[in-house]
Order: structure tokens, then C-alpha cells, then sequence
């Protein structure tokens, strides 16, 4: 279970339970907030208040190990190498989920700058399904992709979810929305989320 207890970062201040293989959907304006929210349950920006993994605070273990169990999938995600497997530890590990996420086996060869925004969100996702991570943070992660794409991610966080894993997913589309999440938050212009009726 993931507990966030008065967590603070700029205008935010927010409270909530994600239980284990919960996926609850997030939405609300653009700019309102819930990239901040998503980095900083992650740990990636400076923020208040209390987070806590199965009762663990997240200050009692080191960052890097709190991002493998609480991994953050950025929109548009960041990349540092030339070529697509250089991005990944194990390509063998992350073929079976990219093949499941409809790209061709051969593009770990692909440089970086071939590909196009929808490879590099699944692609994105990929680098963190391969951590088997507890709770997945998902900023918009079908964004750029096409109806059959956007499908695919459904069905595979699906599957995570019911093997136990849980899934904060921001998304715009209120019948993506309604699809993936067994709750909808909403998050409003104060910083604040309310549970949005279904």
C-alpha cells in the first residue's frame, strides 16, 4: 500500500491511499498539478509531508531504491544514450514487453533520434516494467499513441495490477479514465484531489 500523508510541493497539498493492485486515475487541467504530484511521490523534486510504502517512510531508504519500488514514467521521457538498448540493462528481459507494445524486435539498434514520440512513451514504460516496480506513476502514458497502442498499455498494466502492483494514472480522457482506474482523482486549481464519482 502506498500511503501520501500531507504531501506538500508549491501549491499542492494532498492525501490519499493506493492500495496494493489499485490503479486509480488521475485527472484534472492541464497545469494543475499532477506532474508535481507524480515527481514528488517519486522523489524527484523537493516537497513535504509524509510517504510511505507498505509503512515504510520513504526517507528511511536510499532514493535510487525507493524509484525502483515507486517508478515515475515522465510523459515525455528522458534519454541519454545513442541507441535504444544502451537504454536498458537487459534487452533480452525488455523483448517480450516490446513486442507486447507493438515494436519490432530490431529496434534496439535504433538510434534515439529515429524514433518517433508514441516509440519513446512505450519504450519509456518498458524501462520501468522491466524494474517490477510496486507502484507505477503514470504521466500520461498514451498520450501520442494511436487507438491499437494505446490499447496495448491498457491490457499490460491490466495484467500488472492484478498481480499486485499499483498504478497512479494521469490521463485527460475521461473514458481511459473510467477504463483503467477502479477510482478517478481529481485534482483541482488549489492543489487538492477529490475522489470523482464513476
Amino acid at each position: 500500500m502506498l500511503t501520501v500523508r500531507a504531501l506538500k510541493r508549491l501549491h499542492l497539498c494532498v492525501s490519499f491511499e493506493l492500495q496494493g493492485g489499485e490503479c486509480v486515475a488521475l485527472q484534472g487541467p492541464s497545469g494543475v498539478g499532477k506532474t508535481l504530484l507524480l515527481r514528488s511521490i517519486a522523489d524527484l523534486d523537493p516537497n513535504e509531508g509524509a510517504v510511505m510504502l507498505h509503512g515504510r517512510l520513504r526517507e528511511t531508504m536510499p532514493a535510487p531504491v525507493w524509484r525502483k519500488q515507486v517508478t515515475y514514467v515522465a510523459a515525455e521521457p528522458g534519454w541519454w544514450s545513442d541507441t535504444v538498448q544502451e537504454h536498458f540493462t537487459a534487452w533480452e528481459d525488455a523483448l517480450p514487453l516490446v513486442e507486447r507494445l507493438r515494436l519490432p524486435h530490431d529496434c534496439a539498434s535504433w538510434p534515439i533520434q529515429r524514433l518517433s514520440t508514441g516509440e519513446k512513451q512505450r519504450l519509456a514504460l518498458v524501462r520501468a516494467l522491466v524494474l517490477q516496480s510496486r507502484v507505477l506513476l503514470l504521466d500520461e502514458p498514451t498520450s501520442a499513441l494511436d487507438a491499437a497502442s494505446a490499447g496495448a498499455v491498457e491490457a499490460l498494466i491490466a495484467e500488472r495490477v492484478v498481480a499486485g502492483t499499483s498504478v497512479i494514472w494521469s490521463t485527460h480522457d475521461d473514458a481511459q479514465a473510467r477504463r483503467v482506474g477502479s477510482r478517478v482523482f481529481l485534482m483541482n486549481t488549489g492543489g487538492r484531489i477529490e475522489e470523482k464519482l464513476m
